[in-house]
């Protein structure tokens, strides 16, 4: 299994060091020295390493600063400018902290309410800049957008196979004026 971990940004100096845009909760464990990373060039860029081993990793004014082995000087580091990044993850490898997941574990998971009552399935992550947000399939063939947050996803329990989900009308279920005639509530 492969995560994306980051994109080389510009070069930091003339000795082949770059900026890289993190796209990772464990740098440190991601950047380490000796670490082999996959490297996706972007679309329409000239042939570039498709792999890349760290040789030093440090923080810069907040920015990760990172040489690379087969960058040796500036013009190196320039021509790998927008290159994704990826990690392979081992079967079983978990993130280091217990609330945290990596996307392949909670894509395929049940969604459920507080009561228990199925909602759907979790079919995508979409990584924003302030949250994350979870795509889930309704019984329905809808895709609901569900922040994913601990107010609303307060737990998730891999080991099930499951995902509860805080549902309020129009988050995932549907507003009660927006269901069908057959949908409607008795008494309605």
């Amino acid at each position: 299994m492969e995560v994306l971990v980051g994109r080389i940004g510009k070069p930091h100096g003339i000795r082949g060091e770059v900026t890289v845009d993190v796209r990772t909760d464990e740098p440190d464990r991601r950047f380490a020295p000796g670490t082999r990373i996959r490297a996706e060039a972007p679309a329409g860029a000239d042939r570039r390493p498709s792999a890349l081993t760290v040789s030093r990793a440090r923080w810069h004014q907040g920015t990760l600063l990172v040489t690379f082995e087969e960058l040796a000087d500036r013009n190196a580091a320039e021509a790998v400018r927008g290159t994704l990044l990826h990690a392979t993850l081992g079967r079983d490898e978990v993130p280091e902290d217990p609330d945290e997941y990596y996307d392949h574990q909670l894509v395929g998971l049940d969604v459920v309410d507080l009561d228990g009552t199925p909602l759907g399935n979790v079919t995508a992550l979409v990584h924003g800049s302030a949250q994350d947000l979870l795509t889930v399939r309704t019984p329905d063939g809808r895709d609901a957008l569900v922040p994913f947050v601990s107010a609303l996803v307060p737990e998730v329990d891999l080991a099930a196979g499951r995902l509860v989900v805080a549902d309020r009308p129009g988050l995932v279920s549907p507003f009660p004026d927006e269901q069908g005639p057959d949908e409607q509530e008795p008494g309605a």
